[in-house]
């Protein structure tokens, strides 16, 4: 690495843009302290010096680092440190590793750790872009094999108005929340939330993203001449051609014809069977120790051959290895109802994935609190992916959420949260669970139509339904072919992973990812349009089950009931050390949440009971009204006069002459502690309310 300090700014979307490498972190193989605005990030990279034997895959690590000093605040919790990453840091670290990960040469076996690392934040500019960048030019300035760069950019739409690298307060008003990663050639990465818009709208953002994008790269580049060292003399895996050759001479018609079965598990029957024969007639061929040499290079033969198998037939033969054109869509199922004591539940399958969606709804106190660099705030919406390995007929220990669980559901939730409806006219907090039953293919899109049919299932008046179709792409020179519902083995070996949500009405999510260096625009108008009719077609199976949200809640579900009170108020409701909440609550059994903008919720699964704590709630907070009669307690007794509570907490003064229409001697001889009696208010005064019993009738 360079230790000399070389640092260049420029502007951008009319923010300081900075880079900076030999001040941090010099003995990393490549540092960049990126600074956008008020916010920084330091981003490492890192490469181990020998690669990894007998793995077939690429080892990238990629860890974004939230420290809560960047933004001035202490981290709860006992020990008051920063502990395992939190979910946004997770799908952050996510979002930088995928525009990435293809960018590595392949046979590349060493491990490469890429930390990102939030030293400051302005709580204006999102670290997420600014974490890739650096992440890009880290790996671009070292040693590391790396075909880059790239660049990252937010594009946000308000008014019609298209906004590069919106702030966070802005995002609040947009209609789109889209992030976007590329080269200049090409688009690398999409990941997007959306309000309903419409295809064209997106393809103008993502034109307008690109041209950004390219911008930055300019910057970086420049930055990259500057301070890049020669790259290193890493050792890649190769793969053994003649081998290859071998294999595909002897055994492609073999591979192609079980690759060409019905279903997941016949297909994954032959497939093993041919590749056992393999094996089996090559260690009886080149001999127990030759084999025991060659079996990694073996298995990387087939997998190749393999491959060729599926893109040739799919370019060049126009046929899919399942028997389905190019825009087909395997059969699908919508049922509701199809669990007895859940307050919503619906299985979606579509072929040989299946996800099973259960809505909880909750009170306020069900609210999922998040606590990253930003304020502290809640959720009432939230949405849980979970991924069994029985869902591929597995066997591995059941750990909690893995990043890629995490991506799932957060997609999901992003795509369902357009149309669940305001807190103020459905004050409950839902809380859906997908269960991944079976899976081959694209089962965070069944999670959408699941959590779509529970909801409505449920009674959660959703504006409209809300279903997700993931389409794939394989692609040779000038040729390629669009791939709709992709099966879980188009995905492995094709180039592309292209998931769009919407309603009706519009796009409410999109995610790319891809394993080549660039989709066209030609390719992203030729996807987003097919999805565009297949979720037509998924949304008239959904509809045809259920048209719309059940007027009428689950049996099974809480009621909740929502008012509003003056803000000062809500000290009378909780009472000293709570003790009146905490009354209200165990006479009644009802939850009660109170905001600090007054607003009251109040939750039974029994109406009486929400009945009779509103009525206690009221009642701390009414004041006296004049003229209004009042039945009450006699609190205390003096010789001027008689002080009767007459709402929870307030009093109010009878004057001895004002306690019967005689003149009175002594109080105690109409009334005494303890003593239900009618009153009316006839002065209110700076608070102190005055009261009477003259012409008021005691026996009623």
């Amino acid at each position: 690495m360079n230790n000399d300090i070389i640092r260049m700014e420029t502007e951008f979307a009319n923010r300081k843009l900075v880079l900076e490498t030999g001040r941090m972190a010099r003995q990393a193989n490549g540092s960049v302290f990126v600074q956008y605005g008020g916010t920084a990030v330091l981003v490492t990279a890192t490469a181990s010096d020998n690669r990894k034997e007998d793995i077939d895959y690429f080892p990238l690590i990629v860890d974004f680092i939230e420290k809560m000093y960047a933004s001035g605040k202490i981290p709860g919790g006992f020990f008051k440190r920063e502990a395992k990453p939190s979910t946004t840091a997770t799908l952050t670290a996510r979002l930088i590793d995928r525009p990435l990960r293809p960018l590595f040469p392949d046979g590349f076996r060493n491990e490469v750790q890429i930390v990102a690392t939030v030293l400051s934040y302005d709580q204006v500019n999102s670290p997420e872009m600014v974490g890739m960048l650096g992440a890009s030019a880290a790996l671009s300035i070292s040693d590391i094999p790396f075909h880059g760069p790239i660049a990252g950019v937010k594009v946000g739409l308000i008014d019609g108005d298209y906004i590069i690298n919106p702030t966070i307060d802005e995002l609040e008003n947009s209609n789109l929340d889209l992030s976007i990663a590329g080269k200049k050639e090409a688009i690398m990465m999409v990941e997007s939330g959306a309000k309903e818009i419409l295809e064209d709208e997106m393809l103008k953002a993502l034109d307008i993203g690109h041209s950004a994008i390219k911008e930055v790269l300019d910057f970086e580049e420049a930055f990259i001449e500057k301070a890049a060292v020669p790259k290193g003399d890493y050792v890649l895996d190769e793969l053994n051609q003649n081998l290859v050759d071998e294999i595909e001479q002897d055994e492609y018609d073999n591979l192609k014809t079980a690759l060409n079965k019905d279903n997941k598990e016949d297909r994954h029957e032959a497939l093993n069977f041919v590749k056992d024969s393999i094996h089996e007639r090559y260690e009886e061929k080149l001999g127990e120790e030759k084999y025991a040499e060659e079996k990694t290079a073996l298995k990387d033969a087939i997998e190749k051959v393999q491959k060729k198998a599926i893109r040739k037939q799919t370019l060049h033969e126009k046929k899919r290895i399942d028997g389905r054109g190019f825009d087909d869509i395997r059969d699908i199922t919508c049922e509701i109802d199809v669990l007895p004591s859940t307050h919503g539940a619906a299985l979606f399958t579509r072929g040989e994935t299946q996800s099973l969606g259960v809505v909880t709804l909750g009170s306020g106190s069900d609210e999922k609190i998040i606590d990253d660099l930003d304020e502290e705030f809640k959720k009432s919406f939230y949405l849980h992916y979970n991924f069994p390995p029985f869902s591929v007929g597995e066997v591995r220990f059941l750990r909690g959420p893995g990043r890629r669980e995490l991506g799932h559901g957060n997609l999901a939730e992003r795509a369902l949260k357009p149309v669940i409806p305001d807190e103020e006219k459905f004050p409950y907090t839902l809380r859906i669970v997908s269960e991944i039953l079976e899976s081959n293919g694209s089962s965070s899109m069944a999670t959408v139509c699941s959590g779509s049919l529970s909801l409505m299932a449920a009674g959660v008046p959703i504006t409209r339904p809300v279903v997700g179709i993931a389409n794939g792409l394989i692609m040779e020179d000038d040729k390629y072919e669009v791939l709709t519902d992709i099966l879980g083995i188009e995905d492995h070996y094709g180039d592309m992973d292209f998931k769009v949500t919407g309603s009706e009405k519009g796009i409410t999510a999109l995610q790319m990812d891809i394993k080549v260096e660039g989709i066209t625009q030609e390719i992203m108008k030729d996807a987003l349009f097919r999805a565009k009719e297949a979720r037509q077609f998924i949304l008239k199976k959904v509809t045809d089950t259920i048209p719309q949200a059940r007027e009428q809640l689950s049996e099974n579900a809480p009621k909740i009931e929502m008012f509003t009170v003056k803000p000062e108020k809500i000290g009378d409701i909780i009472g000293p050390q709570g003790k009146h909440i905490k009354a209200i609550i165990e006479e009644t059994d009802a939850t009660i949440d109170i905001d600090d903008d007054g607003t009251v919720k109040i939750g039974s699964e029994d109406q009486d009971m929400i009945d009779a704590a509103r009525r206690q709630v009221e009642a701390l907070v009414a004041e006296p009204e004049m003229n209004k009669i009042y039945e009450g307690t006699v609190q205390a007794v003096k010789n001027f006069g008689a002080f009767v509570e007459i709402l929870p907490g307030k009093d109010g003064l009878v004057h001895i002459s004002n306690l019967e229409k005689k003149r009175t001697k002594n109080t105690t001889d109409v009334v005494n502690v303890g003593d239900k009696v009618r009153v009316k208010v006839i002065k209110i005064d700076r608070g102190k309310v005055q009261l009477t019993m003259k012409d008021i009738d005691q026996k009623k």
